[in-house]
């Protein structure tokens, strides 16, 4: 997208190998890129579908990139890096900078706080372009339907890969120049064998992390630049493709409905962005070649429509735009989609915003004389767009830090949790103080290891690419025990629990997490990536043979009180225990259909709405029934999260969820003295 207001007008489509003429304007391309924007939109706000837009821009940003750089270097000019790079990064930043700045007021005005901390991280990794590497490794559903739980700044990712791209690829043109003068063979030849190597290496390795970890490798750069090289293999190839009028015609209006119904047509849900991508490519592709037919049937006369170019001058601000607008949107009315009507007011301001954006920064910086003079006016441009945003955005980090660490500080006099639950406790303490965790404080209260490293140092490390990316280890040498934990963000929150139990105890822990993935052996309800890393799991178990394997074991029901034995866990636990591992099922915490910890800041720590005690526990532990799993060893914390059967949203000042089914991590740190008790009961250990 930050190729949409560069020197995309200038690209040509008639450019020969060796001239050194000035490419001509090519408007169709502008019209490519302003309907390639429309489809992002449209298909984000009406139908919640991934368009293949975005896929689009990257190609045409290699092109157009690609054009400039070969151009010089057939001319004879210098490349200039340096200055190549202020100038890029001069017209990428006052946008985002004005729209960082408005979503982070926005955020103060309608987002709660609880999800402050998320959208303040978001945005240095946004301002800094590695907002994808961020994404990927938090494993974030791009393709969640529920646009509300997901940040107003998630899409900065493509702007990310770009960035990283617009670094990259300048080195590899001069690498090729430099390659070319000492081999002395033709420059576009050297051109290439790189991009050419570049397209297929990447292109293979796209399709295998896709298929291995598709949610990783949405937001990973490496699974993109075989569209980049693409792009740049199209500028090569240009010259040389002139198919008479005829085809171009209908290569242009094929391409057309083919780009347009790419996001209907295929699963880009569960397939992109492997090789499935190169159809949305390949139809903008024969667009770009078809170029301007002259004729009255042809499509670049739909293309050149004027309306489209002056939507495609302000393409790149509504991108930037239309995602925060939409997001906030549906946090502030609490809404999972915005309807057709809806989603066109958001379009409508989305459109304003942009049209504003480009023409008092874009535009002005632009023409400039002053900012374009020399590198040194350029490097303060960035400067205090990069200022504009990092130093509200650091005050703000700063100001609750300090409020965090304050309530941090007084939680063992004020905040006991659980520990009012213990016979005979004695704990006097305010009940009128802070609770705890306050909203600065969620970002922390998911389970983690002390030292989150991969695998790598473990004695019997993971072969498999996914297993290693989802595999960390607290590494404590000379461990007297190890415990393996496996599954989904459930038994991930009770490392909260466990980690200071074996730091104390001098245990070593190592976690094995895929999200959305409970443990047990191959289930056709689950995802394939869920099943091969269940099965990768058990491989690893039984070639490391931990003291333990820790898991939850049953899954509660955010609407009854069903609860059911995890599908498939009892056959894993008995291929365990074939080899003296033993498994240890905690029984699944209450789950509720709405998010506790946001119901009650929106409405008071006493709002009756907030308490959902009838129907949320089952009479008995689906692990205790007589026809229960032999093989699996149960553990049971229910009765310090729902005393005397009331699932109460606060006890002992902390509180108890933080969403509608994980537990906070300061409450189960409150449990930490009977959890080690039962641990160590339960194992016989």
């Amino acid at each position: 997208m930050s190729q949409l207001q560069t020197e995309a007008p200038k690209a040509s489509a008639g450019l020969s190998p060796q001239t050194t003429d000035k490419p001509a304007y090519r408007p169709e391309v502008q019209g490519l890129r302003a309907l390639a924007v429309l489809m992002v939109v449209t298909y984000h706000i009406w139908f919640g579908r991934v368009s293949g837009g975005v896929d689009v821009f990257l190609l045409i940003s290699a092109f157009l990139l690609s054009l400039s750089f070969i151009r010089k270097v057939e001319s004879g000019r210098p490349l200039e890096l340096g200055r190549y790079w202020l100038h890029r990064f001069k017209r990428l930043l006052p946008p985002v900078s004005v729209v960082l700045v408005g979503t982070l007021a926005a955020t103060t005005l309608f987002v709660p706080q609880t999800r402050w901390t998320e959208i303040l991280s978001q945005t240095w990794s946004s301002l800094l372009y590695f907002q994808n590497w961020a994404l990927a490794a938090e494993s974030v559903d791009y393709y969640a339907v529920d646009h509300s739980t997901a940040s107003p700044l998630q899409h900065f990712w493509s702007l990310s890969v770009q960035g990283q791209v617009f670094l990259l690829w300048p080195l590899l043109f001069a690498a090729a120049a430099l390659l070319a003068r000492i081999l002395r063979v033709r420059y576009r030849f050297v051109i290439l064998v790189v991009f050419g190597a570049l397209f297929g290496a990447s292109l293979w390795f796209s399709i295998e992390e896709t298929y291995g970890n598709q949610a990783h490798a949405y937001f990973d750069t490496r699974t993109r630049l075989w569209e980049f090289a693409l792009g740049t293999l199209l500028a090569l190839a240009l010259p040389y493709l002139k198919p008479v009028r005829w085809m171009r015609v209908g290569m242009g209006w094929l391409g057309l409905a083919v780009m347009l119904s790419v996001g209907f047509m295929l699963d880009v849900q569960g397939q992109f962005p492997g090789y499935v991508a190169l159809v949305p490519l390949l139809a903008a592709s024969l667009i770009i070649v078809a170029g301007q037919t002259g004729s009255r049937f042809g499509a670049d006369r739909l293309l050149t429509w004027k309306p489209l170019m002056r939507l495609g001058d302000m393409s790149y601000a509504l991108y930037l735009w239309h995602w925060p607008v939409l997001v906030i949107y549906l946090i502030w009315c609490g809404q999972q989609e915005v309807g057709p009507v809806g989603g066109t007011g958001i379009i409508a301001v989305s459109i304003i915003l942009a049209w504003l954006t480009a023409r008092l920064v874009e535009r002005p910086l632009q023409s400039s004389t002053w900012a374009n003079r020399n590198a040194g006016r350029s490097a303060l441009v960035v400067a205090v767009c990069l200022a504009v945003v990092a130093a509200p955005l650091a005050s703000w980090q700063q100001g609750l830090k300090i409020q965090a660490d304050r309530y941090e500080a007084e939680i063992d006099r004020n905040n006991p949790g659980s520990r009012v639950l213990l016979p005979g406790n004695e704990i006097v303490y305010s009940k009128d103080a802070v609770k705890v965790p306050t909203p600065e404080q969620l970002s922390s209260q998911w389970g983690s290891l002390t030292l989150e490293e991969g695998c790598d140092d473990v004695s019997v490390p993971p072969e498999d690419q996914l297993l290693k990316d989802l595999c960390y280890s607290s590494l404590l040498p000379d461990a007297d025990k190890t415990i393996l934990v496996v599954g989904d963000s459930h038994p991930e929150q009770w490392l909260h629990a466990l980690v200071p139990m074996a730091e104390s105890r001098g245990y070593d822990v190592i976690l094995l997490r895929l999200g959305r993935c409970s443990f047990g052996t191959h289930i056709e309800t689950r995802t394939d990536d869920c099943n091969r890393f269940n099965e990768l799991a058990t491989d690893y178990a039984l070639k490391l043979k931990p003291d333990a394997v820790f898991t939850v074991a049953t899954a509660a029901n955010s609407e009854t009180a069903e609860e059911v034995v995890v599908p498939g866990l009892q056959e894993a636990a008995g291929i365990l225990a074939a080899h003296d591992i033993p498994l240890l099922g905690m029984r699944d915490n209450p789950r509720f259909a709405f998010n506790m910890y946001q119901c009650l800041q929106n409405n008071g720590d006493d709002a009756a709405e907030c308490v959902d005690v009838e129907g949320k526990l089952a009479s008995i532990s689906p692990l205790l029934e007589e026809e229960g799993p032999g093989s699996i060893i149960p553990m049971d914390m229910t009765d310090m999260i729902c005393p005397d059967n009331k699932c109460l949203p606060v006890i002992g000042n902390v509180y108890v969820y933080i969403d509608t089914n994980h537990l906070s991590g300061t409450y189960i740190k409150s449990m930490g003295d009977e959890f080690d008790r039962r641990f160590h009961e339960a194992l016989g250990w």
